[in-house]
């Protein structure tokens, strides 16, 4: 009974400390050419201050074996909302909180932000999607650490982000843990 026991905390331990998030695919192809797998995006960065909204959602794709960070910035605002781009020296580059720095490079020339209006909350809405690579050098950094900051350098402006532990979405009544987002995900596109 001792030895049963004894077996059960152990097993206990080791499921909860080994534990990775769910993998949930948006989209999976494999033909003899082509391997595509994109992982659903997952909200990272939330801020709410009076009619002005932005989130910020990191996804992962495995294109034919190179990995890279699908970033999504969606703005909603009643005021103007400039217009955001990427072009081929934009980076995002995070700041681990093992100290390290951790620098993705543009997959593209150049992506500008999309606008639309929602009539029914006269809001502005702007929305950019873009993809980072990352480098082989600084790749498993980031499976071990969790993120403390995030700059996102666009033409002609950045923006850093200090990224939560544990995240409460107002928008979308969810939780997230947005700094684990590499070490819970990445493994998801390998």
């Amino acid at each position: 009974m001792k030895n049963y026991f004894l077996t059960l905390l152990l097993f206990t331990i080791s499921f909860s400390f080994g534990q990775k998030k769910e993998c949930l695919y948006d989209f999976e192809e494999k033909t003899d050419s082509t391997y595509i797998k994109k992982t659903a995006d997952i909200l990272v960065h939330e801020r709410v201050f009076g009619n002005n909204k932005e989130m910020i959602f990191f996804s992962l794709l495995n294109s034919n074996g190179a990995p890279m960070l699908g970033l999504q910035q969606i703005q909603k605002s009643k005021d103007f909302i400039p217009a955001l781009c990427f072009d081929k020296n934009s980076k995002v580059i995070f700041q681990l909180e093992n100290g390290k720095i951790i620098t993705l490079i543009n997959s593209s020339q150049e992506n500008c932000s999309s606008f639309s209006y929602d009539e029914e909350s006269k809001s502005n809405i702007k929305i950019i999607t873009n993809y980072f690579l990352f480098l082989k050098d600084n790749y498993d950094e980031l499976k071990k650490s969790p993120i403390s900051l995030m700059r996102i350098k666009y033409v002609g402006e950045s923006k850093d982000i200090v990224f939560k532990s544990n995240m409460n979405s107002e928008l979308l009544k969810s939780n997230s843990s947005p700094s684990n987002y590499f070490v819970d995900y990445l493994n998801c596109v390998e």
